[in-house]
């Protein structure tokens, strides 16, 4: 049993797991306050925002669960922190994930010298194999993680909806995952990215012959592996390459065409959550672990290679599909994630190496302490 008086700073979204969040650490003897941080401002954009409707749910929880109600406000910094960086990575043709940089700059930054100086805060989230949250944690500093707890690590979503249900939490177990951008949510990201990145016409260009298949708005709309609508064509196309010079768009007929496979990537310096970098890494200047790019998706066995700035270069057991610039390679040992680092370059596809062109990078060994600060 915790000592009474424990404070907690419990960050309420409005959503089922928080809310049962909080109500796991009341339950366990903490004092608990909720606190629902409003980081995007529905005047910055045309159309609806569910901000005002997701703090009156929060609020509604902490009535509920006769928890203290806070309101913080951290529109400014998400905007020069968070948005202005996925405007500049796709401006650059990348395709970023901005909940891994929210939470390192608005949660785990903001939010925690917030709640340490006016709250005790332990930031809180977890959930079942299936709903993992490691992989957007992984550019958390050890200061924060060392004020954090996880009350839900234990239980699977379903159970956390029972438990919702038998304390009438019912406005929020009825709602539907949240999902989209952090903190701006679902919504026709073309048409939301033009309202605030000009348009860049350009050409869909096929890999495998270089005809012209139609038109695009922007190449930094697309990412690598998204479905490429080409009007005229029943039969899907997929893209499968970027060049930013020219603004063409690579596409290729089928989900699964070689062209979407690589095996060789490059990232910035790794952020390491528990050792700088590991002593294994530091030691063999190689090391074998498993890495993902996406949330969910199956961990890749790789071997990492360390450069003399912090980079590394990640080479894997088989090509993996769709590695895209500007997204996070995250690390494992077993079930511990050791960090992440941004994609910066990616290799050449296996379509490439079966044309017959040779392998243009790479962790040669001469390169590897010669290699060029990444940004």
């Amino acid at each position: 049993m915790l000592a009474a008086g424990r404070s907690v700073a419990c960050a309420v979204s409005g959503g089922v797991d928080s809310a049962v969040a909080a109500l796991l650490l009341r339950r366990r003897g903490y004092q608990v306050t909720g606190v629902f941080m409003k980081n995007w401002d529905p005047l910055d954009e045309q159309g609806a925002c569910s901000v005002d409707r997701d703090c009156e749910d929060a609020y509604r929880v902490c009535q509920k669960l006769d928890i203290p109600f806070h309101q913080v406000s951290y529109v400014k910094e998400y905007w020069n922190e968070v948005f202005s960086d996925l405007l500049k990575e796709y401006e650059l043709g990348r395709t970023p994930n901005p909940d891994i940089v929210c939470n390192k700059h608005i949660k785990f930054n903001y939010f925690l010298h917030y709640a340490m100086d006016n709250l005790a805060v332990k930031l809180l989230q977890g959930a079942d194999l299936f709903k993992d949250q490691t992989f957007f944690l992984s550019q958390i500093s050890q200061d924060a993680l060392r004020k954090t707890i996880f009350p839900l690590g234990g239980l699977t979503k379903s159970f956390v909806k029972k438990i919702a249900a038998e304390h009438g939490l019912h406005h929020v177990l009825k709602k539907k995952e949240s999902m989209g951008v952090c903190f701006i949510g679902e919504r026709n990201f073309e048409n939301f990215l033009l309202e605030y990145l000009e348009p860049q016409p350009g050409n869909f260009v096929s890999i495998e012959d270089k005809k012209v298949m139609g038109t695009h708005k922007g190449w930094f709309l697309y990412t690598i592996g998204q479905r490429a609508r080409l009007a005229g064509l029943k039969d899907p196309w997929f893209v499968v390459d970027k060049d930013v010079s020219t603004g063409d768009v690579f596409v290729a007929p089928s989900t699964d065409h070689p062209a979407l496979y690589r095996d060789l990537l490059r990232t910035n310096r790794v952020h390491w959550i528990a050792e700088e970098p590991p002593a294994e890494l530091v030691r063999d200047k190689m090391m074998e672990c498993h890495f993902r790019f996406r949330h969910q998706m199956a961990l890749v066995p790789c071997v990492l290679t360390l450069n003399q700035d912090g980079s590394v270069w990640v080479t894997l057991v088989k090509p993996a599909r769709a590695i895209t610039p500007g997204q996070f390679a995250v690390f494992y040992k077993g079930d511990e994630c050791l960090g992440s680092g941004k994609i910066l370059r990616i290799g050449p596809s296996v379509y490439t190496m079966q044309q017959g062109k040779s392998r243009e990078e790479g962790p040669k060994k001469e390169e590897v302490d010669k290699i060029e600060p990444a940004t």
